[in-house]
């Protein structure tokens, strides 16, 4: 079948580039600061990047923009590195940096100075911020600009030797303190950072600024197409500049789009590194988080993520994306791929009196709907644990209302017999303590026979062959559905029940041989995966990836 979604216009905008021969190959990258981890926002980047580099048959680069030492760790380059792999891409070549060129970025400042078009500057952070003017009012030149060549050659040269203090002066371009953009008025370019560097360790104590260096990085590995997001269109005039004013070996142009806004979540990299500094999550892979780490714990498929970064498409028009949208992608995914399990959350014991074996062994398929994933060994004993919910003493409820088990009646075991509830055992206070229970011969994959009307099915486990396990029930970290908007702290509307965890858990025995990024749907409870970072040999622990359900859309 012939795919007739139309493009987009990135893609339009490449066809037309190598219809008219202004490219041969198309070069793109996905550049990431190592100044934390990768959130859902990022994944739309990766997806776009390295999707039209693979769709035009060109490369995509993965480079870090690691100019600022003081934010950046090896943890944070690791971490990407692995989020990128999984997400299913690979990058053209060995992994670039910008510290790579600091060299080269360190004369191409030499050649401006040379050429009267960057000065040192000592003003004060509190001076320049004055000097720097605002959006209605120009600003004005700093006492420091019009100094000789010479001089600045020489003061530059004492910022790299480190005879400078942290702050004493930065290293600005000389190019228009009256611009209506204000990122053209006199822009920093380096700044002194007395700090080892995760790549180039102490050879630096001065370090190019984000801005300085991005273009020219992308002219240096002759990327055909710069694509970021909107916030740094006020920027392009700004890299044109540099590219304009420096001996480049290629002329990169960039376009934006849309970033990615998702409710009930904060994407920003302070304000998840907080939630992670202040202990509200369990580190930056918390399954709560929108980090993509944080996805791949809870159990999200990284082609549940692809498929949702192409169904919310690309554009220029900001707008924030139901976080519901996600959620199908992940349970549609999840529907055809997730065999089947039964895990009982809060147990109550059945005792099946006129069951007379030691173990009988049901067979179930892996997935209904799949035959090609195989079949499961459920062994079928005569205490069995049914959920706590699924049992009631009311007679009086209707069929249409409770489809479970109720004293005096018959609910179908998952896979196994027709049972019927004759009494209970209660303790002092009045609690069900466990159900005595009769099963009817012949009903394993048959009809009830007549006169046996069972009101559902409920699922079960073995009460004595059984993995004993810890559940853990995320939900949305956030209640609100703009945590951080206007004058909120989103701190207030961090969802107390975010995470519930249930001990005491039991699970059927096959669930011992699960495997970390395997997903299993837990009839009736939800989608769930092995979790990576808790998990022990002696005791299982399962993380929620998602409920069967939206139960979101009611609340709102």
């Amino acid at each position: 079948m012939t795919d007739t979604k139309p493009q987009h216009f990135l893609q339009h905008i490449i066809s037309q580039d190598l219809a008219e021969k202004k490219h041969t190959e198309v070069v793109t990258r996905f550049p990431p600061e190592p100044n934390g981890y990768l959130h859902i926002g990022h994944a739309k980047a990766i997806c776009l990047n390295f999707g039209l580099a693979a769709e035009f048959g060109g490369r995509c680069n993965l480079r870090f923009d690691d100019t600022n030492p003081g934010k950046e760790d090896q943890e944070y380059v690791d971490a990407i590195v692995e989020d990128v792999r999984w997400l299913g891409y690979q990058w053209d070549g060995e992994i670039k940096y910008a510290s790579s060129y600091f060299d080269t970025l360190h004369e191409w400042a030499l050649h401006l100075i040379r050429e009267g078009k960057a000065y040192v500057c000592h003003l004060s952070p509190d001076e320049a911020r004055a000097y720097r003017g605002t959006l209605t009012e120009a600003g004005k030149e700093s006492p420091y600009r019009n100094r000789s060549v010479e001089e600045n050659l020489a003061d530059f040269e004492k910022m790299r030797a480190g005879e400078y203090d942290e702050g004493a002066c930065v290293l600005r371009a000389k190019i228009d303190m009256a611009a209506p953009n204000m990122n053209m008025r006199d822009p920093i370019l380096y700044r002194i950072r007395k700090l080892a560097h995760h790549q180039t360790g102490d050879k630096w104590c001065i370090y190019p600024t984000y801005d300085f260096a991005h273009g020219q990085e992308d002219a240096i590995e002759g990327i055909t197409h710069s694509i970021c997001t909107l916030e740094f269109a006020d920027h392009r005039p700004l890299y044109d500049w540099f590219i304009e004013n420096l001996p480049v070996p290629a002329k990169p142009r960039q376009y934006e789009f849309a970033r990615l806004e998702l409710n009930y979540t904060v994407t920003s990299k302070r304000k998840l590194k907080q939630l992670v500094d202040d202990n509200h999550v369990d580190g930056w892979n918390d399954p709560r988080m929108p980090t993509i780490s944080g996805m791949r714990r809870r159990g999200y498929p990284a082609s549940a993520i692809r498929k949702f970064c192409d169904m919310i498409g690309v554009t220029k028009a900001a707008s924030t994306v139901d976080m519901g949208m996600l959620e199908f992608a992940v349970r549609d995914q999840l529907n055809e791929s997730a065999p089947r399990a039964m895990c009982v959350l809060d147990p109550l014991k059945v005792i099946i009196t006129n069951f007379d074996g030691d173990v009988e062994t049901m067979t179930q398929p892996m997935h209904p709907n799949n035959p090609e994933m195989g079949e499961r060994k459920l062994p079928f004993t005569r205490e069995l644990f049914i959920e706590r919910e699924d049992f009631t003493e009311d007679t009086t409820l209707s069929r249409k209302k409770f489809k479970r088990l109720v004293l005096g009646e018959w609910v179908r075991l998952r896979g196994a017999y027709i049972i019927q509830a004759n009494k209970v055992v209660k303790d002092e206070a009045g609690q069900v303590l466990e159900v005595h229970a009769s099963l009817v011969p012949n009903t394993v994959g048959a009809d009830s026979p007549e006169g046996v009307n069972p009101r559902g099915v409920i699922h079960w486990v073995s009460a004595t062959h059984n993995i004993d396990c810890e559940v853990r029930l995320y939900d949305r970290l956030f209640n609100d559905e703009a945590p951080d908007a206007g004058d909120k702290n989103y701190l207030d509307a961090l969802n107390p029940e975010s995470l519930q965890i249930v001990s005491g858990a039991k699970a059927e025995v096959s669930l011992a041989q699960a495997e970390v990024g395997q997903a299993y749907q837990f009839e009736r409870a939800g989608y769930f995966c092995l979790d990576s970072k808790n998990t022990q040999a002696d005791k299982p622990v399962f993380n929620r990836t998602i409920g069967l359900k939206d139960n979101w859309s009611s609340k709102v």
